[in-house]
């Protein structure tokens, strides 16, 4: 059991039956009550940013967290199908769980599963993917002041926004968490 006074951004514990994610906190006391600490807190299943009370010293279940090395496979459907790197076990994952960030799997990419309780709750990405320009328009430089985009189609289908003198065939690095062009690789 956990208590009010532990808490630390990232700790992740079960209240009132959900499973959250602690994203920032503070200790409030007013003159002649008790302490009081404001939480911002995200729900793990739902993805939900709320933010709660409590009363300073209220215990909580602290959950278990557990990352394992997993690769991406292929797509099956609505599943997506992942190799555990230890026992080499294959897992179905559902593709609406992975939200917009399923666009950007390739096969035999490495991946974190995210385990609460022994039971893969989510994939987590690596920050950063090198992927083919599968097309593009050709760039016309002209009178700019700032930097110039132009729409781009990647090999797995997502569209983004890249500089001018970037062409159909090159491999750039893209953010996963945010979808935009770093860097030509």
């Amino acid at each position: 059991m956990i208590s009010t006074t532990d808490f630390h951004e990232g700790l992740i514990y079960e209240d009132q039956g959900q499973i959250v994610e602690l994203l920032k906190y503070q200790h409030h006391r007013m003159s002649q009550s008790k302490a009081v600490v404001r939480a911002k807190i995200r729900n793990l299943e739902s993805g939900a940013v709320l933010e709660r009370s409590y009363p300073s010293g209220e215990k909580f279940r602290e959950i278990e967290v557990n990352k394992r090395e997993k690769t991406y496979l292929y797509m099956e459907g609505e599943n997506c199908v992942f190799m555990d790197n230890e026992n080499y076990e294959q897992v179905n994952f559902p593709k609406a769980k992975l939200g917009s960030s399923s666009k950007f799997l390739i096969e035999n990419m490495g991946v974190l599963g995210v385990y609460v309780d022994d039971k893969l709750f989510s994939i987590d990405l690596p920050p950063s993917v090198v992927l083919a320009v599968s097309s593009t328009v050709p760039g016309v430089k002209g009178d700019s002041v700032s930097n110039m985009v132009k729409p781009a189609t990647l090999e797995t289908g997502i569209e983004i926004n890249v500089p001018l003198f970037i062409k159909e065939g090159e491999k750039i690095r893209v953010d996963t968490r945010t979808g935009e062009y770093v860097e030509r690789a």
